[in-house]
């Protein structure tokens, strides 16, 4: 079985926990939890929308940080605090995967989340 291999670096959020924000498994890559916390700044943005750009824009750096790109991007599943949100997913997620018949599978889940965050991804990608 191959090694995994974190998936760290500038501009990729980490997490307080025990683990690691994304791994690569051969040529997979697995994420934890991504949210819309800017790994530079620390901050998380109070606009919902700028919080699903970062969001997909984590994802975006931490699939290119594993070696891949978002044409890679085979599942995401969004935990949202509203299911309500679901309108600022869908616009990032035609500006990411603007080819409606080249896009990944998605599910999307109601999840409450502390503080001001709204939403949180998790995806699987093939390199």
């Amino acid at each position: 079985m191959a090694k995994r291999r974190i998936i760290a670096g500038e501009g990729i959020p980490t997490h307080d926990q025990p683990f690691p924000t994304a791994v690569r498994v051969g040529n997979m890559i697995f994420s934890s939890a991504v949210g819309g916390r800017d790994a530079l700044s620390g901050a998380t943005p109070e606009d919902k929308a700028a919080q699903v750009a970062q969001a997909f824009a984590n994802m975006r750096r931490i699939v290119e940080e594993g070696g891949g790109s978002v044409d890679g991007i085979a599942k995401v599943v969004v935990y949202l605090n509203d299911r309500k949100d679901r309108d600022l997913v869908n616009a990032e997620w035609v500006r990411m995967f603007p080819d409606e018949t080249d896009r990944p599978v998605r599910h999307t889940m109601e999840l409450p989340m502390t503080g001001h965050r709204m939403i949180q991804l998790e995806f699987i990608a093939v390199v």
